[in-house]
């Protein structure tokens, strides 16, 4: 998978920018880079509500060894947990009796989300988790941008992930 180098600062003029893959530390203030590639805005005609700045982990603390849980807040309040390091995000249907890790049969708009939608991975180098479009049908959004298929983009703690299009099917991105 296709990925970039990102300063991570939020006192850095470069926060999120991408920089050389070759790069390993910012230029601008030395943090360590976090290696992820930036989403690709929506299309123009797509426009979203409100887009936040996902938020970053301290920049001056090195990535921890110790994995947070990982759970996916939808807009109905309901809670899905990442029982492991990596998994699918998707939903059973009757013909695939395959359960994805987790599994979003029986929400609202369910229909939209493939069966093998997105798959969430845990980066032990980088102390993070990460999220890479499954090539769906109807895409996926991390904080109002487009998602490209097969290229992992990091998760931050209060991130907005949206699966498919038109604010159907939102959670938010909790890291405990």
């Amino acid at each position: 998978m296709t990925t970039a180098n990102r300063c991570s600062n939020p006192n850095c003029e470069y926060l999120n920018r991408t920089l050389p893959n070759s790069a390993k530390v910012c230029p601008l203030c030395g943090t360590p880079l976090v290696n992820v590639v930036p989403a690709t805005r929506l299309l123009n005609h797509q426009a979203p509500e409100v887009v936040k700045q996902p938020a970053v982990l301290a920049p001056s603390t090195p990535p921890s060894q110790a994995r947070p849980t990982l759970k996916l807040i939808h807009t109905s309040g309901r809670e899905f947990c990442l029982p492991g390091e990596d998994g699918n995000i998707g939903r059973r249907t009757h013909t695939n009796k395959t359960l994805p890790e987790i599994d979003l049969t029986g929400i609202p708009n369910e229909g939209i989300i493939s069966r093998s939608h997105a798959r969430i991975y845990w980066n032990q180098s980088q102390g993070a988790y990460t999220l890479a479009d499954n090539n769906s049908r109807n895409g996926t959004y991390l904080n109002g941008y487009l998602l490209s298929p097969n290229v992992q983009y990091q998760l931050n703690h209060n991130d907005s992930l949206q699966l498919g299009q038109d604010h159907l099917v939102c959670f938010t991105v909790v890291l405990i």
